[in-house]
């Protein structure tokens, strides 16, 4: 596999009317780093993901619907610990969530609960909530760290301050994130979370790449020698947000896969027209997720 996704596998709890009239919840296999692994996966991406996945039902979903989706699992984790749950709401079109994530499948993971990793993996990707609360944020840490000198990391925090407990330590440990990888994406809301006195893409020092999302107003990637390339939105008909930037993450990786920009060092070398074909690529796959109700990446027959 070319891409390995390391970071949490959910049951997004998402409301719906039943036949009674009251809501109820529908429980729908997500979680940000997975729809991003799914997404590769119905992109024709070869790629594989690295999770704490349980031995219940739910995690027995995650699972197959990983494979149905064309994701390797042989890098997953399988426990009998609970699988953790997020329970959406949905206000004008916006996502905003509670986790149930105590001693689940996906947190508890631990260094020594790794696997060896293939030796084609070219890149890693890491982010989510994932990256919040150890002891798997230390374990993911550890593993970027140990495989930053000879792979491709890209790192998109998005950022969950409601399910943040220790600030700090989370804060901290996104710094040698930030440290290590080789491409950031981070939407508004993430860069005014991290630099509250100075929300500027500059203000990321380390990356070869960092991407800004701004929703409707579009996207734009920032060089390590300042240049910038900027893409407008694609227009769409907005049903949800849910799983929008995941997707957009996933139409970036896939395009820099068929340029050739995995391989670790190439983001550095990339020219700005091949960085904006991967941003217009990822602009474009974001669109059509979107356009429909919750998690759903298109597959590349629908683009």
């Amino acid at each position: 596999m070319k891409i390995l996704c390391c970071g949490e596998a959910l049951i997004d709890m998402i409301p719906e009317a039943t036949t009674s009239g009251e809501a109820g919840y529908v429980p729908f296999s997500g979680g940000s780093v997975f729809n991003t692994a799914v997404a590769l996966g119905r992109l024709g991406v070869d790629v594989g993901m690295l999770a704490g996945i349980s031995n219940d039902l739910f995690g027995e979903q995650l699972a197959a619907a990983l494979s149905d989706s064309h994701v390797h699992t042989s890098c997953l984790i399988r426990s009998d610990r609970p699988t953790t749950l997020a329970f959406v709401r949905l206000r004008d079109g916006h996502a905003t969530y509670t986790f149930y994530d105590e001693n689940s499948a996906g947190r508890m993971i631990a260094p020594e609960d790794l696997p060896d990793l293939p030796d084609d993996v070219q890149c890693l990707y890491f982010g989510g909530i994932s990256l919040i609360n150890p002891p798997a944020a230390d374990t993911l840490l550890a593993l970027a760290e140990r495989e930053a000198a000879h792979r491709t990391i890209m790192l998109d925090p998005n950022i969950r301050p409601g399910f943040v407990d220790d600030e700090a330590g989370y804060r901290a440990r996104l710094s040698r994130m930030i440290a290590v990888a080789d491409v950031v994406k981070v939407s508004d809301d993430d860069l005014e979370w991290l630099f509250p006195d100075d929300a500027r893409p500059e203000a990321i020092e380390g990356p070869d790449v960092v991407i800004l999302t701004r929703g409707s107003d579009g996207a734009a990637i920032r060089r390590a020698d300042g240049a910038e390339i900027t893409v407008e939105a694609p227009t769409a008909n907005v049903v949800d947000t849910v799983g929008a930037g995941d997707t957009f993450n996933a139409g970036f990786l896939s395009e820099a896969d068929a340029l050739g920009l995995l391989t670790k060092g190439a983001f550095a070398d990339a020219s700005p027209d091949a960085l904006r074909q991967c941003l217009d690529h990822a602009a474009k796959v974001a669109a059509v997720t979107v356009s429909r109700a919750g998690a759903n990446p298109p597959w590349r027959h629908e683009l």
